[in-house]
This record gives C-alpha cells, sequence and structure tokens, in this order.
C-alpha cells in the first residue's frame, strides 16, 4: 500500500489537511508531485492535480498517460473544468436535463454528430459515461483486479466519481439512477426507492419536465406497444421505454455495439440515457448511447480492441484504456497504454484493415509527438504481435525514484 492509499484511509487527517487547505504530496517520485483534496460526501477523496497524471510513476496508481492519446484531451478545460480549491469539477452537458413539452429533444444517438458540434466545449451522452467511468478508474486493469470486479462494485465507485461533479451548480450523483444489485430480500425497498424517485420527476402541470440520467446494463431491448423496452439489469420490475423514432436510431446507430451483445456472451452492454417518468410511473427515454464492456468491465470500441484487452488480461499485464469521449471514428487514438515496460511506457495503437492514408498519417503523428514508446498492431494481420517485456514493479519503482 502506498502513501496516498494509507493517508485516504485515515479520514481524521484528510479532514484536518481538508480544513488547513493543506496539499498532500504524492512520493512516487523525486521531488514528490503534488495532489489536492475533495469532500464527497462525509468522505475526503486524495486527487491528483490537473494535467499532472503522466508527471506522476507509471506505477502510481495516479499516474495517467499524455490525455492527447484518447479523447480526453479534447474536453479538458472546456466541458471538464476542475476547482482544486473547492475540489469540484464543473461539467458542461451537450444534452438537456429538462425538457419542455411538446418540444422535440436532440438526436443524441448520433454521437458522431454531436462530437463534431460541441467541439469540446460540451460532454455527449457517450463521453459523460466514458468520463465516469474513468474517474472511477474501470480504464484500467491489473493483475490483482481479476474477479474483483462486479456489479455492486461498478454501482459504488461510478456513485463516487459522480459525488464530487456539478451540472449548472447540481451535484450529479443526485441526477443519476444506477440500479442496485437486485436480490430478493430487497426487491421491496428497490422498488420503494424507485417510487421516492418517480414522486421527484412527477410531471407538472407547468414548466420544463426534469430529466435524470440512467446508467445501467442491458440485458434485453423487447418490442413494445409503440416503440420498444429496455430491460435494465438488477432493475427488472422498472418499465424503460423508448419511443418508436428513437428506436429506429438506436438500432441504426449503435448496430456495433449491439451484434456485439447479442453475439459476444462475455459482453456486458452499458447504457447511459436521460428519462422522464409519465402519470403511470414508468420512464421514458428521451437520449440515449451505448458502450460494451468486455468480462473485466474494460470499455471497447471494435473486435480487435476487446481481442487486444483480453490478450492483455490473459498475458497478466497492467495497462490503461484509451476513451475516445467526443472524437469521431474517423480520429484514432491510442487503444491502451502499458505502464510497465522500459525505458518508457508503450502507447498501442490497432490499424484497421485497409485504413485510410488520412487516418494512418493521423497514427504516426500521434506516435512521432509522443514521449511513449510505440506498438503497432495491423488488423490484416491474424495474430497479435508479440507484446513488448513488461519490467518488474520494483526495479521500475526504483528507477522512477533515482530519476
Amino acid at each position: 500500500m502506498d502513501y496516498c492509499q494509507e493517508l485516504a484511509q485515515n479520514q481524521a487527517e484528510l479532514a484536518q489537511m481538508y480544513k488547513a487547505k493543506k496539499r498532500p504530496v504524492c512520493p512516487c517520485k523525486t521531488p514528490g508531485i503534488e495532489m489536492y483534496i475533495a469532500k464527497v460526501g462525509d468522505r475526503y477523496i486524495i486527487k491528483r492535480m490537473p494535467d499532472t497524471g503522466p508527471l506522476h510513476s507509471p506505477d502510481c496508481d495516479s499516474y495517467e498517460p499524455p490525455p492527447e492519446l484518447s479523447g480526453l484531451g479534447d474536453v479538458l478545460g472546456s466541458a471538464i473544468k476542475e476547482d482544486t480549491d473547492s475540489g469540484l469539477t464543473e461539467l458542461r452537458f451537450s444534452f438537456s436535463m429538462s425538457r419542455v413539452p411538446g418540444r422535440k429533444p436532440a438526436d443524441s444517438t448520433s454521437d458522431e454528430d454531436d462530437s463534431v458540434k460541441t467541439d469540446g466545449n460540451k460532454l455527449t451522452l457517450r463521453s459523460t459515461l466514458h468520463y465516469l467511468w474513468e474517474e472511477a478508474g474501470f480504464h484500467k486493469w491489473t493483475p490483482a483486479m481479476e474477479d474483483k470486479r462486479n456489479w455492486y462494485v461498478i454501482r459504488k465507485h461510478l456513485l463516487l466519481a459522480a459525488g464530487d461533479k456539478l451540472n449548472k451548480g447540481r451535484t450529479l450523483a443526485d441526477q443519476i439512477f444506477i440500479p442496485e444489485t437486485f436480490s430478493q430480500d430487497k426487491k421491496t425497498a428497490i422498488k420503494q426507492h424507485w417510487l421516492g424517485l418517480v414522486s421527484r420527476l412527477a410531471p407538472q402541470s407547468h414548466g420544463p419536465k426534469q430529466l435524470m440520467i440512467l446508467i445501467g446494463e442491458i440485458k434485453e431491448i423487447m418490442p413494445a406497444r409503440y416503440g420498444g423496452q429496455l430491460i435494465i439489469k438488477h432493475a427488472p420490475d422498472i418499465k424503460f421505454f423508448t419511443p418508436d423514432d428513437l428506436q429506429k436510431k438506436l438500432e441504426k446507430r449503435f448496430c456495433d455495439e449491439l451484434m456485439f451483445h447479442q453475439d459476444l456472451p462475455d459482453v456486458h452492454l452499458m447504457t447511459i440515457a436521460t428519462f422522464s417518468v409519465n402519470v403511470a410511473g414508468s420512464a421514458m427515454i428521451e437520449e440515449i448511447a451505448l458502450m460494451p464492456v468486455t468480462s473485466t468491465w474494460i470499455p471497447f470500441e471494435t473486435i480487435h480492441d476487446k481481442a487486444l484487452i483480453d490478450h492483455l488480461v490473459e498475458h497478466k499485464r497492467r495497462f490503461t484504456k484509451g476513451l475516445r469521449y467526443n472524437l469521431p471514428k474517423s480520429k484514432p487514438l491510442a487503444s491502451v497504454v502499458l505502464p510497465d515496460t522500459h525505458p518508457a511506457p508503450t502507447a498501442m495503437y490497432i490499424l484497421p484493415a485497409q485504413p485510410e492514408e488520412e487516418y494512418q498519417a493521423a497514427i504516426e503523428q500521434l506516435q512521432s509527438e509522443s514521449q511513449l514508446a510505440s506498438w503497432v498492431w495491423d488488423s490484416s494481420e491474424f495474430e497479435i504481435p508479440e507484446l513488448p517485456p513488461a519490467m518488474a514493479h520494483a526495479q521500475r519503482n526504483s528507477e522512477q525514484k533515482g530519476a
């Protein structure tokens, strides 16, 4: 257990430091790297300072690859603004959290279009889920995490991640519904919790309709009388309906994600959606996005992306997954970064079969401008190339501290 982990368990000391506006220092390198303390509910959490993720030792839990290797670099400082004094982060959404009756909602099933419109200044639904997933730490993997991720853990850390996030002055955790782990013993309590939420969203005779955000795992999408119905795992008794036009757009925009869920039994299909509640107490989906994740809950985009993640897990490697956020598919990003290689972490790229010249040039530019080592898999070749060798944890830690 490192210094930051030990300090995080000492809530009394963190509370004193928070009140005194003292900053902890991460000792992963010499000199140490300044951190800050955020208050989430009744708990105090140590967080890295903005733009310092790549400065930490690759062995450190606070290490993050350079944001330009993923879509994060496009939204930091604009759609995502951290205030280290208050410990809170303000998020700007491209989607609405309310709707005027009779006004048609924006088409948020088309993230390709949204990412062009927002130009990094606002988060789409998909990029909001990417950010919360990353803040919860589910874009990272180490062999020690094997068999330690389940829905209870996913829900707990997503809610913690949302606890210090604001949108228009409101805490994001108060605007999110994430079903708790279902059991027959808790069935009545879960239903009462839902009814309490329904009362908050009950239709009003005047004024805009308030919306909430659903984050859950899709079990099935079924036809309904008017459109479709989402069956959400751990919320079997709650009806989430999609209007007919939205259902058609969902099937068209996310056809790949739906195919992964249908054909690959180890895939979890996550959804993020805004919803309102009708007079019958049913949820009406307003806007929606989907995100497939592996059996280890790591997000992926393509079958080759998933194959590389599974290969790294099988070979017991540590890695960080690059998430796309607002970037369109026409722009490349590093699939994953291996922090355990020497002398620098390795950014791993997947080259699509017969790529456009512009796409290949963009990958080459990412490689040339990055300070990380590079590894490329040409996916027209069936086999995954040999992985860069891993350096022992103790050896890397010793070299970083002596740097």
